[in-house]
């Protein structure tokens, strides 16, 4: 049986293949955002939200297929609060004049209220329903994106406070490289973009920032440790030395998410896609984007070394 923490992987040997596929799959998704956009969901474009609690916890298979069956194919159902709550999410009327909505969003939730009354065995009550119009949408996708760029911001001056600067620009240069290809993925392949999948994205920030301080804290203690070996080669062994520890993180993250994605059902399915696809990419990115990074800054010993304060050596003679 091979010992993982006896690898001797060349990782940086195939840094610049790394790199150049890494920069074609940035470059694709760029372009895919910027021709195709994102799919977005109700959650961020104009639609009626309708609140139903059940007497009893709900299948949201079940409530689905009764509104399929009576043609609300658009319609998107999740639990919220506890498993006897759920929201149906319904796209907007465009034949309804804007000031009308409001009165139409209490017509609809009427009218799926009874609908659902039909279609089970339980009391439901209509807890409200609201009309989302395109500006909250808008507001939720701005506050989003700018949420990620401050945490990207935030992680910069912790790297670089707790390591040094060149690790904090590989840290958000490898977290903006996971960020844009799952964007660029959820984009190319046109999967919904909802609240969830943003709740994700910012899940795969930490999880790729926690990958990267731990390689990153390796090798800060290898380039002080080792007194030979250049710079490629202290990252290398660094790489081999937390392989094990990515591999076993990673895998048991993924067995996780692969649950949530076939058990979890149709509300939940957004959110592990974007998982699966940061764990991944996220991986990745440690080893290679990370990593990569401060090779070409050129990170020394002396950038790593603990600074000698002044007269400390005098303080050591009797």
């Amino acid at each position: 049986m091979i010992d993982i923490q006896d690898t001797s992987i060349d990782f940086m040997g195939v840094r610049k293949i790394a790199g150049t596929i890494s920069a074609i799959l940035v470059v694709v998704s760029i372009i895919s955002l910027a021709v195709n956009q994102l799919n977005f969901g109700l959650d961020f474009t104009s639609g009626t939200a309708v609140r139903l609690n059940y007497s009893e916890a709900i299948d949201l298979e079940s409530v689905n297929a009764a509104l399929n069956n009576n043609g609300y194919d658009e319609a998107v159902v999740v639990n919220f609060g506890s498993d006897r709550d759920i929201r149906v999410l319904l796209p907007v009327d465009e034949t309804v004049a804007v000031t009308d909505q409001a009165a139409q969003a209490a017509e609809v939730g009427e009218t799926i209220a009874a609908l659902l009354r039909n279609n089970s065995g339980s009391e439901i009550t209509l807890m409200g329903s609201d009309y989302v119009s395109a500006k909250v949408g808008a507001e939720l996708a701005e506050q989003g994106g700018l949420g990620m760029l401050v945490a990207l911001g935030i992680i910069m001056v912790y790297i670089a406070v707790r390591f040094q600067f060149k690790f904090s620009v590989g840290a958000v240069v490898a977290l903006a490289h996971d960020l844009i290809i799952t964007l660029g993925i959820f984009s190319l392949f046109r999967i919904e973009f909802n609240l969830n999948t943003l709740a994700a994205l910012l899940a795969i920030i930490g999880y790729s920032l926690n990958d990267t301080i731990v390689v990153s804290d390796r090798i800060r203690e290898n380039f002080r440790r080792m007194r030979k070996g250049s710079p490629l080669e202290m990252v290398n062994v660094s790489l081999n030395q937390t392989l094990g520890r990515t591999l076993i993180t990673s895998f048991t993250t993924l067995l996780v998410l692969f649950s949530i994605l076939f058990i979890g059902g149709e509300a939940t399915q957004g959110f592990a896609v974007a998982l699966i696809i940061g764990v991944v990419i996220g991986t990745y990115s440690s080893i290679y984007i990370a990593s990569n990074v401060i090779l070409y800054m050129n990170v020394t010993r002396e950038d790593l070394m603990v600074p000698v304060k002044e007269g400390a050596e005098l303080d050591e003679i009797p």
